[in-house]
């Protein structure tokens, strides 16, 4: 990989290829739109099954480029790969991100020393909402890898910060990502834009726009990824 900028969705294409025959897509064709799109996903992952493959498979079923955000390094909670691979992936994703027009996002759950990182990352995503011709944000909310493979609630400041994009006038795409047997699915919701209650304090906002999004979500997938019917886990 050179570190020239290059096409994330041909790269994404050309590497999804040999899954075509595997993959099973439903719901609705978003494009074309006259507004940016903010695309909603679950974080779905499993061992042997990293959560990039989200990104690649659906940079190659829609017709344009997404700003992916991602996250900015990989934790974990022993000392040593901390010392080790956490270094490791921050390099590795800072340079994916450069090279494919990315956002790094600092990884959850966050730490109070990355919070002028965060509040950057944010400002570049808004910044390139603003100057970019019908944009697609593409983000999993939940930010980290759930348990058994089901939906958990985003992190604190996660809906804020989608209320910020949704003001920009961006619509969201809900896409439910999720394995069945031998293929993998990948359902479309239709897009809508959230409506945001005026009376709500800062904390209320965020837990309504978190709830809402994750809701769109979970409506597209099967069952047995949900949680206690309102299919989050904490």
């Amino acid at each position: 990989m050179t570190d020239r900028p290059r096409s994330f969705r041909a790269d994404s294409l050309a590497l999804v290829g040999h899954l075509r025959a595997y993959l099973h897509v439903e719901g609705a064709d978003p494009a074309p739109l006259d507004r940016g799109l903010l695309l909603t996903v679950n974080h779905y992952s499993r061992p042997g099954f990293r959560a990039w493959w989200l990104a690649l498979v659906i940079s190659a079923l829609l017709p344009g480029e997404i700003h992916w955000i991602i996250t900015s390094a990989w934790t974990y909670p022993d000392s040593l790969r901390r010392r080790i691979v956490t270094p490791l992936t921050r390099l590795l994703f800072t340079r994916v991100a450069s090279i494919y027009g990315f956002t790094c996002m600092p990884p959850m759950p966050p730490v109070s020393h990355e919070t002028q990182a965060r509040a950057r990352s944010i400002r570049r995503v808004l910044a390139f909402v603003k100057q970019a011709d019908n944009p697609i944000i593409g983000l999993a909310p939940e930010g980290r890898d759930i348990e058994h493979r089901s939906l958990g609630l985003p992190p604190p400041g996660s809906g804020r910060f989608i209320a910020h994009l949704t003001r920009l006038g961006l619509d969201i795409l809900p896409v439910g990502f999720y394995e069945d047997g031998d293929f993998i699915g990948v359902r479309f919701g239709t897009p809508y834009y959230l409506e945001l209650p005026d009376h709500l304090n800062t904390k209320e906002l965020d837990a309504y726009a978190s709830t809402v999004v994750m809701h769109h979500i979970a409506a597209l997938l099967p069952i047995r990824l949900r949680r206690d019917n309102v299919m989050l886990t904490s």
